[in-house]
């Protein structure tokens, strides 16, 4: 298992690229999947395909392995060579059903009665052990311990003539949270399921005399290719980009369930998973923190230790970095001298397998990967914007770590309500016996518990007021007030291959 998963984050879900009409695709859906690495580092793959002749089907290929975007595709030859083609699928993985492995890393790629296709999926279904069983009683034989194979289970097994409704008839089967990129011998379809609980978006570029499609789950993806964003994937929406889309620049667009509901776009990704560069739900997430910053100072300004003092507001680096801008503004603006500092570094260099020599030890493991800034912190009234806390365990080495730097005070700020429900819907929450919120009953106990001064977490109230408000969009918030949108199978997450 992943070391850094210890390092009390909530882990992120997975990145899912598509590509359709570019002479090199899989060189573009490198590109993507690089930008989108903060969504999965324990694996990635790709798969593309090329027309022989015009008249004849695409011939698949594929590559995938363990390790980061850089480490599986570390020989250019893959990408120029193996897979050829004009379209692909992309896939970075952070397993949240289903264990690591090269078995469970996707896309997956097979043959059926309608040809061959390639499914790459961003998220949890939560009927997933009802399924499973229904499929394997019906003769099924799975070959990954992932919910995402059931996708194939489905789309092979449907009666409907048509391949679209084929997909259209499993998505309706499948609940929970999906976005998707298929990939089929005609044509690139992407879905999000009815709440669109994950984002997904498309863009295009010219490429000579041509326009070239691709589908990705944010928006940095697109800018590291200078593809420009089109819109959204809408929540409840299958797309279908083919010869026809980049003949008269029609993209087809589909229902799944024929009642469209409000959607529950995931609050998280605003929170901590996206990039801050991003666009996500069709807003800027940059613009977001900082209003969860601004915010947050409404709630819990902090005052220096004496009246001349300046307070010292400093990010965990990175997630906490824009929210800190917006809260140092506020403090200001309310009569609080507060001065934005870099008082915490950040290594980007710890391998997500590093382990610590003979030490079995928090301290350790946080002081690899950040360090302090002592000349900055010491003496000063300190304010610690970060984004979130799961078990708390590495928030209290962080607090002791600042402390070495002598501070007067610290004070913890967090830009997200307590987390006390595990999520159901594609990220790696704990339990929620291992969750810091559940052991105490007020912030002046988790306060203590870390070593700070004071603590105060985002409200609610002030969480919804901060992300965009439309009309027909809603935020799943179920790890704050366990408020679950989807109904759940408590089995979904439970079953293993040898079942």
């Amino acid at each position: 298992m992943n070391q850094l998963r210890d390092l009390d984050k909530p882990n992120c879900n997975c990145g899912i690229v598509g590509v359709f009409n570019h002479p090199q695709a899989s060189v573009m859906a490198y590109y993507a999947l690089h930008a989108l690495q903060h969504r999965g580092q324990e694996a990635a793959g790709i798969v593309a395909a090329k027309k022989n002749g015009d008249d004849e089907p695409y011939k698949f290929s594929v590559h995938k392995g363990e390790g980061l975007v850089l480490d599986v595709f570390s020989d250019s030859d893959i990408l120029t060579n193996k897979l050829q083609g004009t379209v692909a699928i992309a896939h970075n993985r952070y397993s949240t059903t289903g264990s690591g492995g090269l078995t469970n890393v996707q896309p997956f790629l097979t043959k059926y009665k309608s040809g061959s296709i390639a499914v790459a999926h961003n998220g949890n279904l939560t009927n997933t052990k009802q399924l499973r069983n229904q499929l394997q009683e019906e003769g099924s034989i799975f070959q990954t311990t992932t919910d995402s194979e059931l996708f194939l289970h489905l789309i092979a097994r449907s009666k409907k003539d048509q391949q679209l409704e084929q997909i259209r008839e499993a998505l309706m089967t499948a609940r929970g949270a999906y976005s998707l990129v298929i990939l089929t011998n005609s044509c690139l379809v992407a879905a999000r399921d009815p709440f669109g609980f994950r984002p997904l978006c498309i863009g295009r570029k010219k490429v000579g005399d041509s326009m070239a499609y691709f589908v990705v789950s944010e928006t940095c993806a697109l800018d590291i290719i200078s593809a420009e964003y089109i819109r959204d994937i809408a929540h409840n929406e299958i797309i279908v980009i083919d010869d026809d889309t980049v003949k008269t620049g029609n993209i087809k667009s589909y229902t799944i369930d024929e009642i469209t509901p409000e959607s529950r776009h995931c609050i998280f990704e605003y929170i901590y998973f996206s990039r801050p560069d991003s666009k996500i739900f069709g807003h800027n997430v940059d613009k977001v923190r900082r209003r969860l910053g601004k915010n947050l100072a409404l709630e819990s300004a902090v005052h220096a230790s004496e009246p001349d003092e300046k307070v010292i507001c400093i990010a965990v680096p990175d997630s906490g970095n824009t929210a800190t801008l917006g809260y140092a503004k506020v403090n200001n603006k309310m009569g609080i001298p507060t001065k934005y500092e870099i008082g915490l570094i950040r290594s980007h260099y710890v391998g997500r397998t590093f382990i610590a020599p003979g030490q079995d030890n928090r301290e350790f493991k946080v002081k690899t990967k950040f360090n302090t800034v002592r000349g900055v912190l010491e003496g000063k009234t300190v304010v610690v914007i970060d984004d979130s806390i799961v078990r708390g365990t590495t928030s209290k080495a962080l607090v002791n770590l600042i402390r070495e730097a002598k501070p007067k005070k610290v004070h913890m700020r967090i830009t997200s309500p307590p987390i006390k429900f595990p999520c159901k819907y594609g990220m790696d929450f704990p339990s929620k016996v291992e969750l810091i919120a559940n052991h105490y009953s007020n912030e002046e106990e988790i306060s203590k518990a870390l070593n700070a001064d004071t603590l105060h977490y985002l409200s609610v109230e002030s969480l919804m007021e901060s992300v965009p408000q439309e009309a027909g969009i809603g935020y799943c918030n179920a790890c704050f007030t366990g408020n679950y949108p989807v109904e759940i199978d408590i089995h979904a997450h439970k079953f293993s291959i040898e079942e």
